[in-house]
This record gives C-alpha cells, structure tokens and sequence, in this order.
C-alpha cells in the first residue's frame, strides 16, 4: 500500500492588492511513496518542498490535483488524517515560558491524553529523544539541538503511522545532526514508521533516505536511490591525486578534465570517463616531473547530482 499518493498537484500563492502577483509553488507533481521508508525530497530554496509537506501535512489545500494520505484524501478527510500523521520543522518554536515536559504534555492533551497514560507518553517520548536531563527546563533555555530533538518529540506524541520531517537538524552542530539522524533512523527502524523529510545536507538524504526525489521551480526532476541518480545523472567520475608538487594548472587544462579543485593536499578531477582519461593523466604528470604518491576512482556525491539539477 502507497502511504503517499500524489497526483499533478499544483499550488498558487497570491500577493499584493487584490492578488495580482502570483507564484506558482507546485506545478503538476506527482509522487508515490510506499509505506515503511524514509523518503527525501531535496531541492533548493523555493522549490516547493515545505508548500508539498504542508499539502500532505493537511496544512494546506491544493489548488488543482489530488492526494490520498494512508489511503484518505487528503481534503475530504483531514481531520481524519490528522490523528495519524505528524509534521516537524526545524524552525519549529514552543511557548518561551513552558518546560519541556510541559510542551509535550499539552500536545498530548491536544490528542486526548489524559493522567497516567499522558504522563507515560510525555516519559517516553523524553527518554526516546535523551531529553529526560531537561524537562523541567523553560523552553528558551535549551540549546538550538534541544529544541529541535524537543520539537521531534512532540511530533510523536500521537504515534503516528507518517511523519513529516521539515529540515530537521538546520543549523546544527555536526555531532547534534548525528544524533538527530540516529533518532530517526530508529524510528523507521524499530517502528516502521514511514518519514517524508527535506533537507539541504546531501550527506543527511543518503545516510537516511531509501529513496530521494529532487524538485526544482515546483517540479519533481528526478527520483530514485542515491546510486541510481548517480548513475541517471551523468556527471563524469571523479579521480582523486596527491602529488608532489601539485600540478592543478596541468591538469584542469588537460583532455577531458571538467574541473579540478584543491583541498586538503588531495586534487580532485572530475573528468568525462575515467578509464580513458586516468592512463593519460599519469602520462601527463610524469612529464611534468610530478610525482604520483597516491590515485584514486571516487564515484561523484549526491551534492554534484544536486547542483547538476540545480542549474
């Protein structure tokens, strides 16, 4: 069973006196994601990834298409929907004067949890997320990463069968993004939740994601694994040198190189065909004088094929 089910969706924002500007967020996506994944959806500022979240969160209603969530439309039957789905986003913001224990308890309430089941909730989730140290902290006296494991906590409390997951570790420290990223790997694990997040970091979507779709302009581009669109999006291969000296000039104006880039005593050239192009860079280097202290084949990143599709 699909857990997602979107067909030419399109969403039109208005501005301005009597709506003159427009701007068209979503322009005829459709995307099916099955039950029991974790399902990336990545593209850059504007677009459309939190307009399609909030369209399959029931925060917002489409303009033209149709969408069926768990097997219910997602504007006929949200309220339905609503008891077993969740959203967090990572500009999430909680009541400065609550705790967190008390953020959760009042969200629990909201889904009709009451006394010693609410409170099992609220312990739960708390130790789920390793919050349990803070919950009788005020809310703006928790760190940026606090916050954002808070507000995941609170996406919870309905354990829900889907979970929206809005840029859930921007502007993190590398070790809190870490533990955010185990906390919802555990849930699709232990769960067998279905998750739906976007994000910027392309090393997060291949870490978690089973499957990936970009959008562009309002516009799915393309869809598959991390490898598949490796493979889909042809960007060359990328062979790694370190030599002594470095020969960067030599080698970026050389046959079939598309780029070069320094860093870390390594340089990297991405160049059209590998097997072609590396015997002729060696021929190249020894004829400089460059000495070749190590060579490697690297297979391209997520982030070229995301600033492939970006252009």
């Amino acid at each position: 069973m699909l857990a997602i089910d979107a067909r030419d969706v399109a969403k039109t924002f208005r501005a301005g006196w009597i709506g003159r500007r427009e701007t068209a967020a979503l322009r005829g996506v459709s995307l099916a994601v099955p039950e029991g994944v974790i399902f990336g959806l990545l593209g850059p500022n504007g677009a459309g990834k939190t307009t399609l979240l909030s369209i399959f969160a029931t925060l917002l209603i489409p303009d033209r298409g149709s969408v069926t969530i768990l097997g219910h439309d997602v504007v006929r039957e949200a309220g339905l929907l609503r008891r077993r789905l969740n959203m967090a986003s990572g500009n999430a913001s909680f009541l400065w004067s609550l705790r967190a224990g008390e953020i959760l308890a009042f969200y629990g309430r909201l889904y009709g949890l009451a006394g010693r089941a609410l409170a099992q909730r609220v312990d739960a989730l708390l130790e789920l997320c390793e919050l349990h140290p803070y919950r009788r902290m005020l809310y703006n006296e928790l760190s940026t990463g606090l916050k954002q494991r808070l507000a995941l906590a609170k996406s919870l409390v309905n354990e829900p069968e889907l979970l929206f997951l809005d840029e859930p570790t921007l502007g993190l420290d590398p070790d809190v993004s870490a533990r955010i990223r185990g906390h919802i790997a555990r849930l699709q694990r232990e769960r067998r939740m279905t998750i739906v997040l976007t994000t910027h970091y392309m090393r997060e979507a291949e870490e978690l994601c089973d499957e990936i779709a970009f959008i562009k302009s309002g516009r799915i581009l393309a869809r598959g694994t991390a490898a598949e669109l490796k493979r889909q999006i042809r960007i060359g291969d990328v062979i790694a040198l370190r030599l002594d000296p470095p020969e960067v000039a030599a080698l970026a104006e050389a046959p079939g190189v598309l780029r070069c880039v320094q860093e870390n005593g390594r340089i990297e050239c991405t160049v059209d065909v590998a097997e072609k192009r590396l015997p002729e860079l060696l021929r190249l280097l020894h004829g400089e004088g460059a000495v070749v202290r190590d060579v490697q084949v690297l297979e391209p990143d997520l982030e070229e094929v995301f600033v492939e599709l970006a252009r």
